[in-house]
């Protein structure tokens, strides 16, 4: 199957750069970006669904393939953020207002699927972006399908229940711990109920993920913000993020969780959009010990 649709964005929009937190690395299976169009995969109710979006004019042209193609553009004017109210925020800093400015096309998505977010946030708890973004592809591409469509790389996430039956020497092969395999097997038991979430108020998905051993306030939000597109969904318990927004905000380099929180409070209700303003001006502490070097549980 193979249909198309077009969506007009109410102003400035930004098509990469609202989209870009759904990537998981450079060569993420689901997600590239490939001579001006944004190619992304998805698993929804009606099957797998490959979705193309291009750039055209003041226009988004839409082409989607596969079992999930009508719903996946029943859902694509969420996804490109038209739910998103960006003209409710109003910077209280220099430096956010500024980033605001120079990014007026910003969009929070909502992809409505909450476990295809979680799995790789869970795959990220506590170990580098490189070694998750490693897991995520090499399980998708192994245990998930080739995507519908005319891309020749892309794959589609497996199904919650393959996720439920990854034997225990799979993980270990996808550098991913106990723990963590542990936290996605039992997410993926209940994906019902972690689906029910995209439609929650954000304090009670927040509670409804946080339900599943393993997933705790970090993995929560970074689910949340992808999946429901919460403008409050604030990560806390992130390495980097309270230093950058410390940074950014008052030049100190060593600002915590109760530091970040406190200078965002003039943006509660929008705090997630105003930390990823401060992400997208480049200021970050520079650092005063060498990178961290990835893992590998594999040779073990």
């Amino acid at each position: 199957m193979h249909l198309t649709r077009t969506w007009t964005p109410p102003g400035a929009y930004d098509l990469p750069g609202s989209l870009a937190v759904l990537a998981r690395g450079p060569y993420d299976p689901t997600f590239q970006v490939h001579a001006g169009s944004v190619w992304r995969t998805t698993r929804l109710r009606s099957g797998p669904a490959t979705l193309r979006l291009t750039p055209a004019a003041s226009r988004v042209r839409a082409e989607a393939w596969g079992a999930g193609a009508q719903e996946v553009l029943d859902g694509l004017p969420a996804l490109l953020g038209e739910g998103d109210a960006p003209e409710e925020f109003v910077p209280r800093h220099r430096v956010v207002a500024e980033s605001h400015r120079r990014h007026p096309g910003l969009r929070l998505t909502r992809t409505g699927r909450v476990l295809e977010s979680l799995v790789p946030a869970i795959l990220e708890q506590k170990i580098t972006s490189i070694e998750a973004y490693r897991s995520w592809r090499h399980l998708v591409r192994k245990f998930g399908e080739p995507a519908p469509g005319p891309h020749p790389s892309l794959h589609v996430v497996p199904e919650p229940r393959t996720w439920v039956r990854i034997p225990s020497w799979e993980w270990h092969r996808a550098n991913v711990d106990s723990k963590r395999s542990d936290a996605i097997v039992r997410a993926a038991g209940r994906s019902s109920r972690m689906e029910e979430a995209a439609a929650m108020a954000l304090p009670a998905a927040l509670a409804r993920l946080q339900a599943i051993p393993g997933v705790g306030p970090w993995t929560a939000a970074e689910a949340l913000q992808r999946s429901n597109g919460d403008p409050d969904a604030v990560t806390v318990g992130d390495l980097h993020l309270p230093r950058t927004v410390g940074y950014a905000l008052t030049g100190e380099r060593n600002t915590d969780d109760a530091g970040m929180l406190a200078l965002l409070e003039p943006y509660r209700g929008q705090r997630h959009r105003a930390a990823r303003l401060l992400t997208l001006t480049g200021l970050h502490p520079p650092r005063r010990r060498p990178r961290r070097q990835p893992g590998d549980i594999t040779r073990l």
